[in-house]
């Protein structure tokens, strides 16, 4: 079993900064590739970013994409997504997730864990 928790979340005028953390406990954390995903009211949960266990590879979706990076600690087994230049369309609920896997997943179904979500919300 593996608990994650996120935080950083809040609210923030467009064009400013936010930096998530996701904070894994119960298993290595180096075990497992991680991923964030955001849903915003109405709408589908969808893939922002996900990164391998050593964090050597990344890949983003492409409306986050040059915009938005993430990283990992394996250390501090906490995962981060800087978000820069942010937009209203960027306003939803962020959830971080885990997969015991080794690649990169860009789908829901392949995460096993999931941590409750931050909530972002971007000004005009």
């Amino acid at each position: 079993q593996v608990q994650l928790v996120e935080s950083g979340g809040g609210l923030v005028q467009a064009g400013g900064s936010l930096r998530l953390s996701c904070a894994a406990s119960g298993r290595t954390f180096s075990y497992y590739s991680m991923g964030w995903f955001r849903q915003a009211p109405g709408k589908e949960r969808e893939f922002v970013a996900t990164i391998n266990t050593s964090g050597s590879s990344t890949y983003y979706a492409g409306s986050v994409k040059g915009r938005f990076t993430i990283s990992r600690d394996n250390a501090k087994s906490t995962v981060y997504l800087q978000m820069n230049n942010l937009k209203p369309e960027d306003t939803a609920v962020y959830r971080c997730a885990a997969d015991r896997g080794s690649g990169l997943p860009m789908r829901p179904s392949q995460y096993d864990y999931w941590g409750q979500g931050t909530q972002v919300t971007v000004s005009p």
